[in-house]
């Protein structure tokens, strides 16, 4: 178990009304604590437990994700950007594997995902898999995992919790899974084993530390990633491989820092689920937002997002000059 790395510097009290849920939506919630199955207050590690986004019959809240499902399949406009069709045919995999090096396939798998792809994306990271990683039951033979981070329209993802915010998070979605899919076929094709994985559905293991081990940013307070470039605004995708690569490392450039001084995104969440100081999770301190909080009021509305809207790293153009002035603040320090 490793202790937090600084005192809570956030003392003064939240000013907003707290929302409270209405019945419609308590009465879908189950017995089970959603935090429980998450791992709050753990000392030991675990693998993590599926909460959400998989089938409504294999987790205890699936009568709260029918219920969101059925509320967006209801809006037409919801409709035509929620992928209902999710069957993918991988291609077929190369009869013999090209030979390179791990430095060279590793510049060709960024420049395809980052450039020459028909669905180019703006991050690419690179880290092994850690089985750790993988939900319970659930694990994978692959050893490296590429990392794809969706730049998301501000604008639009500033509109949450209003149903403009929820289909441009669906918009990032479809498209990180159809750039994890072509870019996990077009490894096969060179005779190597890969599966491209994307949101909202649950895939194989979570994606958030995979992105955080391969330098992709570090965990912001509202429990999203914080990247020195994007802020908070993208969504992740990944492809699981066994073509030889050769890996990134964590970055750390203050945003944790920043988040301890920082109340933003606490005082805008509207249930209250946004804790001011780290907390314990299957045997490691961290940023942790409260579930049995957040979901009911994520069922009620399209999806919300308010808190990585409201980030002030999500502000474009300002994740750069911020990351630049906590950096030298670490190093003066």
């Amino acid at each position: 178990m490793t202790a937090s790395r600084k005192p809570n510097r956030v003392t003064r009290p939240r000013t907003t009304p707290v929302w409270s849920p209405p019945p419609e939506i308590t009465d879908l919630f189950p017995d089970v604590s959603g935090n429980d199955i998450n791992g709050l207050g753990e000392g030991e590690p675990r693998p993590p437990g599926l909460v959400m986004w998989a089938h409504p019959s294999a987790i205890a809240h699936g009568a709260v994700q029918v219920h969101m499902t059925e509320e967006f399949v209801r809006d037409p406009e919801l409709r035509g950007v929620l992928r209902l069709d999710d069957r993918h045919e991988p291609a077929p995999l190369g009869r013999e594997r090209a030979e390179r090096t791990a430095s060279e396939w590793t510049d060709l798998v960024r420049e395809r995902a980052l450039r020459t792809a028909d669905e180019p994306v703006e991050l690419c990271a690179i880290t092994r898999v850690d089985p750790s990683w993988f939900y319970e039951g659930r694990s994978s033979d692959r050893s490296f995992v590429v990392v794809l981070g969706l730049r998301m329209d501000h604008a639009e993802l500033a509109t949450a919790p209003e149903k403009t915010s929820a289909m441009e998070v669906h918009r990032q979605y479809n498209r990180g899974t159809r750039a994890a899919r072509a870019l996990a076929d077009w490894i096969r094709e060179q005779g190597y084993q890969a599966e491209g994985h994307g949101g909202p559905g649950a895939g194989p293991m979570l994606m958030l530390p995979a992105a955080i081990a391969a330098g992709l940013g570090e965990l912001g307070k509202h429990g999203s990633l914080i990247n020195d470039q994007l802020g908070s605004s993208f969504r992740l995708a990944c492809v699981l491989t066994d073509l030889p690569l050769e890996t990134e490392a964590p970055v750390v450039f203050g945003a944790d820092d920043f988040c301890h001084g920082c109340r933003v995104c606490a005082d805008a969440c509207p249930p209250d689920a946004i804790a001011h100081e780290e907390r314990l999770v299957r045997g490691h301190e961290r940023w942790y937002v409260d579930f049995d909080r957040c979901m009911p009021y994520f069922a009620a509305s399209y999806g919300c997002g308010i808190c990585i809207a409201v980030c002030p790293w999500s502000t474009p153009g300002e994740a750069p000059r911020l990351a630049e002035i906590m950096t030298r603040k670490r190093e003066r320090s």
